[in-house]
């Protein structure tokens, strides 16, 4: 994958959240026209979808339903569809999740707290009790998704093109290609299904353009959704967000434009939890140091004292069990890691398919975990969540990994903590701003790690995202239930 559009995204200090679901191979058998169906979302965006077969409305077109594997959407203007692709985010149920880094999460199943155990944190089937509430987790709906029924994952959706009189729907976007433009390969699955319209185009005929555009897609943050852009939109209906975080976006304010608002949380729970675990692995073993070393003309020999530590039964806190961070669990427990997790609502269901424990309060996990992975959404609440106190209380072995947002942590103290050895290590894939200032203090440390915020950076992702996309804003323009709508608090 490039760089070069993804290591310009911006930071953003607005709330929000940060965290796949499959694709489906394009089918041969054509329904008469298939309604999108419905969706659920609980504690955070975990979104399957269903449809249901109606008559053919007419000027909209025949509709192909897809199979299983990659995208369903036909090359025609009147078909449009998605087949069931895997699930992301909760135990044997067939859903996809999202997040932080970019979130969904599963329904939650099990009532809210639970009793410590031994050392605080409850083990699997504990009884419940405790009335702690942490903001969402990354994977979770922070934003207030609304919990519908749904079947099996947005790609499961076929959705109806919205056809006027043979045009298709008009759909702004800041450009195509370039540092900062829709990836040309995704360009070309959005004109199957819109027409496309880019900030330029706009602003030079605004007179004509804004009476076409009925929806804006956002890719990597971008157009920048202000009042005055919503003021110029008249005919607009909604803000199709390709990724789960929306902390760059001002949902009152569009919302009061009678706008919706809708994000991908079932696309990036998987690739998510890889980069975490990446993280985790390298910094573990100290991998970006040792290819320093290996590469170097200075290098003589390897030195036999130079250690990392392991991960395999090391103790795992995950801070937001939501799709993502279930994820997590579950490639740790492949790692025979013992698993604790703090979430405002305890995940029952979740917990013991992992084998996880459950922690009521979160400074018991930090004091007992190896490594401490956040995977919240971005918040008021949670905007510093890790400061000087909480860095205080981990272990001096420790490493902290942020595949969130950036500003969950206050970097000032993570910058204290790294050079004192308060903690031993970090690995982030996201910062506050990002990229940070080329002095920044974080990148001459070489206790930590950072990526350019590449957890959903893959070629199956960002597709996903799209086609996840698109069936949203098609859902809205047809008046269908929506999979993955964001409403503000």
């Amino acid at each position: 994958m490039p760089h070069s559009w993804k290591s310009s995204r911006p930071g953003h200090p607005a709330a929000g959240g940060g965290g796949g679901g499959g694709g489906g191979r394009a089918g041969k058998e054509r329904q008469p026209a298939l309604t999108a169906g419905k969706s659920r979302g609980s504690e955070g965006g975990d979104h399957r979808a269903e449809a249901s077969l109606e008559p053919a409305v007419a000027g909209q077109g025949r509709v192909k339903r897809a199979g299983p594997g990659r995208s369903g959407a036909g090359p025609e203007r009147g078909r449009a569809g998605a087949g069931p692709g895997r699930s992301g985010a909760g135990p044997e149920r067939g859903r996809a999740g999202a997040g932080p880094g970019r979130s969904g999460a599963g329904p939650e199943r099990g009532r809210a707290g639970a009793g410590p155990g031994r050392s605080g944190c409850a083990q699997p089937r504990a009884a419940a009790g405790s009335s702690l509430q942490l903001p969402a987790a990354a994977g979770s709906s922070s934003e207030g998704h609304v919990p519908r029924k749904t079947a099996a994952l947005v790609s499961d959706l076929v959705v109806v093109q919205v056809m006027a009189q043979g045009e298709l729907p008009g759909v702004l976007i800041l450009d195509i290609g370039g540092t900062h433009g829709v990836l040309e390969d995704l360009a070309a699955l959005l004109k199957k299904h819109f027409h496309l319209i880019t900030m330029k185009e706009f602003l030079g005929n605004k007179e004509e353009m804004s009476k076409k555009i009925q929806s804006v897609f956002v890719f990597e943050c971008r157009p920048t959704i202000d009042r005055e852009l919503l003021e110029s939109l008249p005919n607009l209906k909604v803000i199709g967000n390709s990724g789960v975080g929306v902390d760059h976006l001002d949902l009152k304010m569009i919302s009061s434009f009678g706008v919706k608002v809708t994000n991908t949380p079932n696309a990036v729970a998987d690739p998510t939890a890889d980069i975490g675990m990446a993280l985790m692995l390298a910094s573990a073993r100290r991998l970006v140091e040792g290819c320093q070393i290996a590469v170097s003309p200075d290098t003589k020999y390897f030195a036999v004292d130079w250690l990392g530590v392991e991960v395999s039964r090391a103790t795992l806190g995950i801070i937001g069990m939501g799709s993502i961070g279930y994820k997590v669990a579950q490639r740790a427990r492949a790692f025979n890691m013992r698993i604790l997790y703090h979430n405002r609502n305890r995940r029952k269901e979740e917990e013991e398919a992992v084998g996880a424990h459950y922690c009521a309060k979160m400074e018991d996990l930090l004091q007992q975990s190896d490594f401490v992975m956040l995977v919240v959404n971005l918040t008021p609440e949670t905007h510093k969540l890790i400061g000087r106190k909480e860095l205080g209380l981990m272990k001096p072995t420790a490493t902290l990994i942020n595949i969130s947002r950036g500003a969950v942590i206050d970097q000032d103290a993570l910058v204290e903590a790294l050079r004192n050895k308060v903690i031993r290590a970090a690995a982030l894939d996201v910062t506050y701003p990002e990229p940070l200032p080329r002095d920044h203090p974080l990148l001459n440390l070489n206790n930590v790690i950072i990526t350019p915020h590449i957890g959903t950076a893959t070629v199956q992702a960002i597709h996903m995202m799209a086609e996840e996309a698109i069936a949203n804003i098609l859902a809205v323009l047809n008046d269908q239930p929506i999979p993955s709508e964001v409403f503000p608090k």
